[in-house]
């Protein structure tokens, strides 16, 4: 990856939407050598997709927490995946050092919905007890930069 790629990497991460011909104008290559470009990305992982950003909010999904899951026993990392995914309110999960197992991200409608959501993570199987943080308001919220340290 060089710094036109990061370039490209940057203008996709501003506004997907841009045509292969606005980013060629930005980092001045053809709309058909960014999008070979482009498409190595994709090739090689570094871009994984395009989507659209939403707001959670305004869908009906505006309280979320952080939850610390311990889990009984040694628990592979494949398996907690296995037995979250069923739960619609975790929207990520990820395996920490520390006391934790994981520490999974829950989005909910309400505070109700949070206590329901939580109440059927705590049900599963190898979970021994959580430990959950609720967020009060986001305070900052971007994407990776393409280039480390920036």
């Amino acid at each position: 990856m060089d710094v036109i790629d990061q370039r490209i990497i940057s203008r996709l991460v501003a506004d997907a939407r841009s045509s292969y011909a606005e980013i060629g104008k930005a980092v001045s290559l053809s709309a058909p050598a960014v999008k070979r470009r482009v498409d190595r990305l994709l090739e090689t992982g570094v871009l994984r997709g395009f989507t659209a950003v939403v707001n959670p909010e305004a869908l009906g999904w505006g309280t979320e927490a952080f939850v610390e899951v311990h889990c009984q026993g040694n628990v592979s990392p494949d398996r907690i995946r296995q037995r979250l995914e069923p739960l619609p309110e975790v929207v990520a999960a990820y395996t920490v050092s520390g006391a934790a197992d994981a520490i999974v991200h829950l989005r909910a409608a309400n505070i109700h919905h949070l206590e329901d959501a939580l109440e059927r993570l705590r049900a599963v199987d190898m979970v021994s007890r959580t430990v959950s943080t609720v967020v009060l308001s986001t305070l900052l919220e971007r994407p990776p930069a393409p280039e480390p340290g920036q």
